[in-house]
């Protein structure tokens, strides 16, 4: 095997930037930290759109870490994850009255008070709960379901979206007031294909993870691996790439990386794009200096 067909994980460390958790160096990363940086110390609502799988709650957890807010907790809700019919009660809480006595359900409002609430995919919220939810972000005030009984809280919410909310404005379909207190400082986050040059560094990251957590030492990533993993457009974005790294780790049992490329190839191959035309020269170059040092 030639020198320049091997791509040597341990020689990563000089590429690689760690934000917290968030593993890259592309300036299209380095844009959105340095946003990051800028807003955090503040109490503004944040509106992350990026696709999903693309780290909008890591960029989250990022922003309420280097917040005043950080010993103070951190409240998530999926709000596409909950039927829309018990999201009210998930947001705000219920009072429920049972033999002469009040069952209590704290909501993530209640429990994120002095924290940060984070709301991800906020535009699947429906137009009959959106007013309320502005109205508890901007006075800071909620009622149970079930109470009349107003409470106040002290929370800095951060939203996240993968849906186009102008266009959803457009068609009537999310309320533009409410947009506006959402969007207050927004935040776009890249897809994985608009920053490959993160892939390299990305899958060494994962590699380590899991060898480490398998307990196996994994030192060679093949450069034509590396090749196909850069071509691959990762529609699925960070989270795709690392749980097809981990399959490929639990595929090797030697200390040679051996993903299983051929999905990919397809994937690459139906979009009419060859490895050659889809990776840029400097970072095709990198593969073979990279290689090059190590054995030097």
């Amino acid at each position: 095997m030639s020198t320049v067909e091997r791509f040597r994980i341990e020689d990563q460390d000089s590429y690689e930037r760690t934000f917290e958790q968030i593993v890259g160096q592309s300036p299209a990363l380095e844009s959105v930290l340095e946003q990051v940086e800028l807003v955090a110390p503040t109490n503004s609502t944040i509106l992350i759109q990026g696709e999903t799988g693309s780290g909008r709650e890591l960029i989250a957890r990022t922003i309420h870490k280097l917040s005043s807010r950080w010993e103070q907790g951190f409240v998530k809700l999926n709000c596409v994850a909950i039927p829309p019919d018990l999201l009210e009660s998930q947001l705000f809480g219920h009072e429920v009255a049972s033999t002469g006595a009040i069952m209590l359900m704290a909501g993530r409002f209640e429990l994120a008070d002095k924290g940060t609430l984070f709301l991800d995919e906020v535009g699947d919220i429906s137009m009959q709960l959106q007013p309320r939810l502005l109205r508890g972000l901007q006075e800071q005030i909620f009622e149970r379901l079930g109470s009349t009984i107003s409470h106040k809280v002290d929370i800095r919410a951060i939203a996240a979206t993968n849906r186009n909310l102008n266009q959803m404005v457009a068609e009537n379909q999310f309320r533009s007031d409410l947009l506006n207190h959402l969007n207050v400082v927004p935040l776009f986050l890249p897809p994985l294909r608009e920053r490959q040059e993160d892939i390299p560094i990305l899958v060494r990251h994962y590699v380590d993870k899991y060898a480490r957590r398998m307990n196996r030492r994994i030192e060679i990533i093949p450069a034509y691996a590396m090749e196909v993993f850069v071509s691959y457009e990762w529609p699925g974005n960070v989270r795709e790439l690392q749980l097809f790294i981990e399959r490929a780790v639990i595929l090797s049992p030697g200390s040679v990386l051996r993903p299983p490329l051929a999905e990919l190839e397809h994937a690459i191959k139906q979009a009419s794009h060859s490895v050659a035309n889809t990776i840029p020269v400097a970072l095709r170059s990198s593969f073979e200096e990279i290689e090059l040092q190590h054995v030097s």
